[in-house]
């Protein structure tokens, strides 16, 4: 994960935020909103040192809360933040969203320090009263939709929640799951990239934690980028351009579909490290949608993930 904000900042912004406070209340302005009122819709909400034991504790008990731990003076925490709302949302009451503005609650952001969490944008997940470190800092959404996923996959294994049951739609309505995936495939080895491309959206439409179509996805865009390069000539432009950022995005791809994957990571996270500003973003984010390619579990992805955050940090 990238984006952290060094928590050394909070103390200051903490006591600017109290002094605005003790000013609204002898004006009578600006008065702060009540505790636990609602964040942006029925699964979000906000939270305070006086509700966290209601509203997070005593309420994942019955079903898991994701806490989201920012402050009005971190700029990825407005990043994360609209992320994780829409996720809630979507969620439909399969998990709630807290969050918790750490100025304005000292106790619970002095309790983040205490674990550890040197940054924010922070989230944590709080299954059966026990608080589970989950996300630190933030990510772009298809990262942190995966990252849901898989903490709910982990769940599930571990006995602590229930699996969801399939769409609620009869399964006589809807074309197997096997039939189009059959379809995807089948488009995929004739060339018909539009064609994979529906059929794997419409797997995800039915169910937009399938990971394999996700991933599917993200095959047919790395096919099509590859079908509108000379793939020798990509190689030989970025040996000829070690700091040129798109030629050895091009080679990555190239060496991507030609099952090197481990080379198409390490060209990429050497590029982050030799480029800068706007060249490095593009590496960066190009890197992440190969890591798409591969299952989340996949060695080789965890590998490159370890290897770009000490390339970025």
């Amino acid at each position: 994960m990238y984006g952290a904000v060094d928590l050394g900042a909070v103390q200051a912004a903490s006591k600017q935020r109290q002094e605005r406070q003790a000013r609204a209340a002898q004006t009578g302005d600006g008065a702060p909103a009540p505790a636990g009122a609602p964040a942006g819709g029925p699964f979000v909400v906000d939270v305070t040192d006086q509700t966290f034991n209601t509203e997070v504790v005593e309420r994942s008990q019955a079903v898991p809360v994701l806490v989201d731990f920012w402050a009005e003076w971190c700029g990825p925490c407005k990043q994360l933040g609209p992320i994780l709302e829409k996720l809630a949302e979507e969620a439909a009451g399969r998990w709630v969203l807290a969050k918790v503005d750490i100025d304005a609650n000292p106790q619970l952001g002095a309790y983040m320090q205490q674990m550890g969490v040197r940054g924010i944008p922070f989230v944590a997940a709080v299954v059966q009263g026990q608080l589970l470190p989950f996300l630190n800092g933030a990510a772009p959404e298809a990262q942190v939709r995966q990252a849901i996923d898989q903490l709910f996959e982990a769940l599930v294994k571990e006995g602590l929640i229930p699996e969801i049951p399939a769409g609620e739609a009869p399964a006589s309505d809807l074309p197997s799951a096997d039939t189009t995936y059959d379809a995807a495939e089948d488009a995929l080895r004739a060339g018909d990239l539009d064609a994979a491309r529906a059929a794997f959206q419409d797997i995800l439409a039915r169910d937009p934690r399938d990971d394999e179509a996700r991933r599917g996805i993200a095959l047919v865009d790395l096919s099509g980028r590859v079908q509108e390069l000379d793939a020798q000539r990509a190689l030989q432009d970025a040996e000829a351009k070690p700091g040129d950022a798109q030629a050895q995005i091009d080679a990555a791809d190239v060496e991507m579909v030609s099952g090197q994957v481990e080379a198409a990571f390490a060209r990429l996270v050497s590029a982050v490290r030799r480029t800068a500003g706007d060249d490095r973003d593009a590496v960066r984010k190009h890197l992440l949608t190969l890591f798409e390619v591969l299952p989340q579990d996949d060695p080789r992805v965890a590998k490159g993930r370890r290897s770009l955050q000490s390339a970025l940090f």
